[in-house]
């Protein structure tokens, strides 16, 4: 009886363990599925964005900047793939002891990059570094800090270096162009980035591309009409004349005269654009688009060139410059020496300042004006370079006898290096004014007419002689060829008058004289070393220049030479670049 009694009772307490057991179960499963029923229905939009917050991002693909290159294809600046290190501050808010290996591994103050992540910590995207090398951010992501991540970028390279540095410009720490032709060109040049959405693990490691929001458009190239050969050339010998003359800056414009082509373009001192820690703002301007200077007598021709287009004087014209000296007012214009009587051609050849004066206040005011800005004095000229000067050229009525002699001699004007390169390279054309062009074109280019061919021709042979052995201007000579230019030698201007012992040295002129393909203009800005005059410093780094691009153009001599030592041996573009590496 009381066994059956026991095993009643101990069915009725498993029926009611079962019973409780059943109903908890019940419950577990009613709660689960009414969690369930929230998770996908009530909270679906919450969780997901929880879910994105943690795995899902939104990256930037960066766009490749573009190409330039010279006109032969060399490349002068190209797009090197980067990487930048970024953080989420909140999630490394989370791991704070990790913040001093980050700190380490990234040479940063331990203190300083604590305070930045945690006064960010309502921001989802904080830089520590920018351009790194790949294999050096690679180095950082392995440490596995909660929260860093890597994205891809471009930064620039410039491989001439500070050869063409004045000239290209830089771009900053987003690939814009800052400076130059990467400034000028930025439109052409600067892709569009795109970006994509992808899901991420907890390690910041792309497990899934989702969609791609917007494709990437790279930048498109650039051709420049630069030859990088001359350009070496031209880079090498300037920076020997500043050193060897002492001089405080220097410039060298070279144009095509056929086509307006900038073939080269240097300035001293120069700056490195691939070494920004070095980079100075007083080094960035290109000196030969935006510094104006008083060009002195390398302004003459084109005052001759007034005279021959008013019908006033041709080649044969003679001016009497006795008895050596000219008073306009109160002012006394001499010259070195007594030339007597002579004709245009010497004026020019001896620089002659009473000839100047002579012919040039026989001229109407208008006549001169009307001249000069024809061939581009006192405008900016076509090349759209950033910053560039249109240097300064008075209106006529303001003209006074004293100020129009004194302009005649190349004061009281003012000219950038490639506005005088320009102008010689409209006489060089005999006539034509062609658009200064930095990039690169298909042939010779129509051009306007701003001169009588007549004039020009008439011109050209007047400026041979100065590179004669009795011009001011012979070791502008080439062996080889014939060379037409002007020597100017210009007093600087100070405060209160000009000074006596700075000078502006200058060399312009074109070649070769028969059928002009070159004009250059070489500038030596207060040579110091015991020469000051234009034929002395200039003259010398034109002829070198010019040669040598001469015979890198394959350009035809039209001169014979009397011996083979005469003709220098044509420099190789591997020889040229090798001793232009600064």
């Amino acid at each position: 009886m009381k066994a059956r009694s026991a095993r009643d009772l101990d069915a009725r307490s498993f029926r009611w363990r079962a019973g409780l057991l059943l109903v908890v179960l019940s419950g577990c499963a009613l709660g689960l599925a009414w969690r369930a029923v929230d998770l996908q229905l009530v909270d679906h939009s919450f969780l997901t964005r929880e879910g994105d917050a943690r795995f899902s991002r939104v990256l930037d693909i960066a766009a490749h900047r573009g190409t330039i290159t010279d006109r032969y294809g060399e490349p002068l600046a190209v797009s090197t793939p980067v990487d930048s290190i970024w953080v989420n501050p909140s999630e490394l808010a989370l791991a704070t002891e990790q913040i001093p290996r980050l700190a380490a591994a990234l040479g940063l103050d331990r203190q300083e990059l604590e305070r930045r992540i945690t006064s960010n910590l309502d921001r989802a995207f904080l830089y520590l570094a920018r351009g790194q090398q790949p294999a050096e951010a690679a180095r950082i992501k392995a440490l596995g800090v909660p929260g860093v991540y890597t994205s891809r970028e471009y930064r620039r390279y410039y491989p001439a270096g500070e050869v063409t540095g004045h000239l290209l410009g830089f771009t900053n720490v987003d690939d814009a162009g800052q400076e130059g032709l990467e400034l000028a060109f930025d439109h052409w040049l600067a892709g569009e980035d795109g970006a994509k959405r992808v899901i991420q693990d907890r390690y910041g490691r792309i497990v899934q591309d989702v969609e791609s929001i917007r494709p990437a458009r790279p930048g498109r190239d650039l051709v420049l009409s630069i030859d990088l050969r001359i350009q070496y050339l031209a880079y090498r010998e300037l920076k020997a004349a500043v050193r060897e003359q002492r001089a405080r800056a220097g410039s060298v414009v070279v144009l095509d005269v056929t086509s307006g082509e900038v073939l080269a373009m240097v300035n001293q001192p120069a700056y490195n654009p691939n070494d920004r820690d070095q980079m100075q703002a007083a080094d960035y301007r290109n000196r030969a688009v935006t510094d104006i200077f008083e060009p002195g007598s390398s302004i003459k021709p084109f005052w001759v060139a007034a005279g021959l287009a008013s019908g006033r004087y041709d080649a044969h014209s003679i001016i009497d410059t006795s008895p050596g000296f000219f008073k306009v007012g109160v002012k006394i214009f001499e010259d070195e020496h007594n030339l007597g009587a002579i004709n245009i051609a010497t004026v020019l050849a001896k620089s002659s300042n009473v000839g100047m004066a002579h012919i040039a206040l026989s001229l109407a005011p208008q006549q001169v004006w009307t001249t000069l800005t024809g061939l581009g004095f006192g405008e900016v000229t076509t090349s759209g370079f950033p910053g560039e000067s249109a240097g300064l050229l008075p209106p006529y009525p303001q003209w006074r006898p004293i100020g129009i002699v004194t302009m005649s001699h190349g004061y009281g004007l003012s000219v950038t290096p490639l506005q005088l390169a320009h102008a010689y390279a409209t006489i060089g054309s005999f006539g034509i004014v062609r658009p200064v062009s930095f990039l690169a074109l298909d042939g010779p280019v129509a051009g306007e007419r701003a001169l009588d061919p007549r004039v020009c021709h008439e011109l050209v042979g007047m400026l041979e002689q100065v590179v004669s052995q009795e011009g001011t201007g012979k070791l502008a000579a080439i062996p080889g060829y014939r060379v037409s230019g002007k020597t100017g030698t210009a007093f600087k201007a100070v405060a209160g008058g000009y000074s006596t012992d700075r000078y502006m040295a200058v060399f312009a002129g074109v070649a070769p004289a028969s059928n002009p393909r070159l004009a250059a203009v070489v500038v030596l800005d207060e040579p110091s070393a015991g020469q000051h005059m234009g034929g002395e410093v200039a003259a010398p780094v034109f002829a070198r220049v010019v040669g040598g691009a001469l015979r890198l153009l394959a350009v035809a001599p039209d001169q014979p030479i009397s011996s083979p030592e005469e003709l220098p041996p044509s420099p190789s573009p591997g020889a040229v670049r090798t001793a232009a590496l600064p």
